[in-house]
């Protein structure tokens, strides 16, 4: 059974940086891509970024995180990573790791969720 574990969210001021872990085990890891998405209270779920299978030599991110967030991966570790920097109110909402076959926006590629991490930027 595939699990996915995030951590690293929390309370931030609005300019500073937090980096999300998800650790992933069950499964290969390293032949998924891997995903975050975000989602508010009463809202969808956002795509945030994604990294291709293997090497990671595949990316595609959001355009409100563009040049602030990066998305990483260490398959020694079965772990990826959410780097945020200047971190905005609007940043705010529960965060969820997802690995799927291919780097894509659509939640329907991602066959396996995380339970989420909150993360909130304060003004």
């Amino acid at each position: 059974q595939v699990q996915l574990v995030e951590s690293g969210g929390g309370l931030v001021q609005a300019g500073n940086s937090l980096r999300l872990s998800c650790v992933v085990s069950g499964r290969a890891f390293n032949f998924y891509t891997l995903a975050w998405f975000r989602q508010a209270p009463g809202k969808e779920r956002e795509f945030v970024a994604a990294i291709s299978s293997w090497n990671g030599s595949s990316t595609k991110y959001a355009d409100s995180v563009k040049g602030r967030f990066t998305i990483s991966r260490d398959n020694a570790k079965n772990t990826g990573y959410l780097q945020m920097n200047s971190l905005k109110p609007e940043d705010t909402p529960v965060y969820f790791c997802a690995t799927g076959p291919r780097v894509s926006y659509e939640t329907d590629n991602y066959a396996s969720w995380g339970q989420g991490t909150q993360v909130t930027v304060a003004s």
